[in-house]
């Protein structure tokens, strides 16, 4: 079972996969984590990742892709995974469903966990982070509007994959409506 959680930077995802986790007993996957765990172990494809890092630049879609298709091959997603960071742009979700065809796998669901753009800001704030700023904070919710909230467009057109949950309710609430739209 292969799951996208899919929102903005603050709603929630990282809290709601490592539960959900838990109670499918599926991998919680972080692209954070495949990251640096690549980087850390000197892959190929994590060296060659480090070069755009370390030059502060955007890792491109396919060096992403490699890292993910690497990471995703470990035992513990052999059931599959809560994909929480990942796809971010419509070239990323065409490559990880080419990825899972191939292993005759596909995603079952893409979990869209809304939160009004005030509330996102007030949330990131209070984490209380040096690089939380409101205008880095809005700068980053930009980002997103602009380049990863298409990829709930391409999630529509599939075979009615894409499920909305409100994420302004309590972390509870929040995960008994992920759990509930996903056995629907």
């Amino acid at each position: 079972m292969f799951i996208v959680l899919f929102g903005a930077p603050g709603v929630g995802k990282g809290t709601q996969a490592e539960i959900l986790s838990a109670k499918l007993n599926i991998a919680h996957f972080s692209t954070g984590d495949a990251f640096r765990a690549a980087i850390k172990n000197e892959t190929e494809v994590g060296l060659l990742a480090k070069q755009y890092v370390d030059a502060g630049k955007l890792v491109p879609d396919e060096v992403v892709t490699k890292i993910v298709a690497e990471a995703l091959s470990e035992e513990k997603f052999s059931n599959g995974a809560l994909l929480d960071g990942y796809p971010r742009t419509t070239t990323q979700a065409t490559s990880l469903d080419e990825l899972l065809h191939g292993k005759g796998q596909s995603i079952e669901a893409v979990v869209n966990i809304s939160v009004e753009r005030d509330a996102i800001i007030e949330r990131l704030l209070a984490r209380g982070r040096k690089d939380d700023t409101q205008e880095i904070i809005a700068n980053r919710l930009d980002v997103y509007l602009s380049e990863t909230a298409p990829v709930l467009q391409y999630y529509k057109g599939k075979q009615d994959l894409l499920r909305e949950v409100d994420g302004n309710k309590s972390i509870q609430e929040v995960t008994a409506a992920i759990l509930d739209t996903l056995h629907s």
